[in-house]
């Protein structure tokens, strides 16, 4: 690997894979990590032509994180998709209290970390891009996903701020704000027997072509989707009570058909 270098979290399966898939197309040798096995995607993206090295491990530990950024053996990192996530559904008050932290831990301090490492490197040689996986849920109150919902807020929230911190320093941060989108996220969140969970979604490669292409540009943030971003505007209007009546429509336990 001697090329330009990218590294996405997240990237087994999802948005995370196609954003890969998309930073191959473009040249760079890619660092993929994910706590899921990485095999398939990582020989997809060999059979494509790109430089492929895989890091199976915990991205809510700092641990996990060294572990990613110690496979860069001191390179040149000039892209970071950021884009590992955990969610958690049903009621907060039966959530094993193991689970929501993992969500807190990956969502939140494994992603702020990363960042915080990968943005000093950047900064010190004023060059690099870096797109953030938020999300709208990060606009809305998340009855039955509430901590996963939480976690989105800070994020989004946190890289419009990072977002102004830097903006003389010649890196960008673009931060990608899907909506329910066709991936595992719902599956492993618990949320199978969802109205949400069952629902038409969106493609990840078209979520991912948004934000790679707005990173690009060096956009501060995007919201793909015209449904989506009028739901962002409806709470936004109509405030956290509306938001959180209509998120238990689609996420309470038993709501799908």
């Amino acid at each position: 690997m001697s090329g330009k270098l990218a590294i996405v979290t997240g990237a087994s399966s999802g948005i995370g894979r196609e954003l890969a898939k998309l930073a191959a197309q473009d040249g760079y040798d890619l660092i993929v990590a994910a706590d899921t096995p990485l095999m398939d995607a990582a020989s997809e993206l060999r059979n494509a032509g790109a430089e492929v090295e895989q890091v199976e491990c915990d991205l809510s530990t700092i641990d996990g994180v060294d572990r990613l950024l110690d496979a860069c053996r001191g390179r040149q990192i000039d892209m970071l998709f950021a884009n590992a996530g955990h969610g958690l559904g049903h009621a907060f008050l039966d959530q094993p209290p193991a689970e929501w932290r993992h969500v807190i831990d990956t969502n939140i301090t494994g992603t702020v970390y990363l960042l915080q490492k990968v943005l000093q490197q950047m900064v010190a040689r004023r060059q690099g891009r870096v797109l953030i996986t938020g999300s709208i849920a990060g606009h809305l109150a998340g009855a039955f996903q509430a901590v996963y919902n939480g976690t989105k807020a800070f994020i989004d929230s946190f890289s419009d701020a990072i977002h102004n911190e830097l903006k003389d320093s010649g890196v960008t941060i673009t931060c990608l704000k899907p909506g329910a989108t066709e991936t595992q996220f719902f599956h492993r969140a618990g949320l199978d027997d969802t109205k949400v969970g069952q629902a038409k979604k969106d493609d990840p490669a078209d979520v991912a072509r948004t934000g790679y292409d707005a990173m690009m540009k060096g956009e501060r943030s995007v919201i793909y989707g015209m449904k989506n971003k009028l739901e962002v505007a409806a709470a936004s209007v109509l405030g956290g009570g509306f938001s959180a009546q209509q998120h238990r429509k689609q996420a309470e336990p038993g709501s799908g058909e």
